[in-house]
């Protein structure tokens, strides 16, 4: 067990991830390109999002620790640009965006949660 605990919001992550492909998939199936290319920058930051909590889960100090979920916390919050770009543009049906918009905010949250109980905490010995 990580630092993570019982692993919910690695595997809630995870599932992000997994929503993030079907939402590049969709886009790769329209025939405007425009899509296309913020789908790529779009599926690179969802799938960063748990690469960096994997790393975070298995970081050597506490300041790796932080700063491994500080930078997925910033790729959570570019997700979340590339979802509301998508959304003002009209590329995406609203329905389809707004489950993602959702996670996307409660994941930052999480993620500051983390970050402010883990830079509380003293230092070890």
């Amino acid at each position: 067990m990580g630092r993570f605990g019982n692993g919910d919001l690695l595997e809630r992550a995870e599932g992000y991830a997994i929503r993030a492909i079907g939402l590049f998939r969709f886009l790769r199936g329209q025939k405007d390109e425009v899509g296309w290319v913020m789908g790529r920058q779009l599926l690179r930051a969802a799938t960063s999002i748990g690469a960096n909590l994997v790393e975070a889960d298995a970081a050597e100090s506490r300041k790796d620790f932080i700063h491994k979920c500080r930078i997925a916390l910033k790729e959570t919050r570019e997700f979340g640009y590339w979802l509301r770009l998508m959304q003002r543009a009209e590329l995406v049906p609203p329905k389809r965006l707004s489950g993602l918009l959702d996670e996307t905010e409660q994941l930052a949250a999480i993620s500051i949660t983390i970050i402010m109980k883990a830079k509380a905490q003293p230092d070890s010995a």
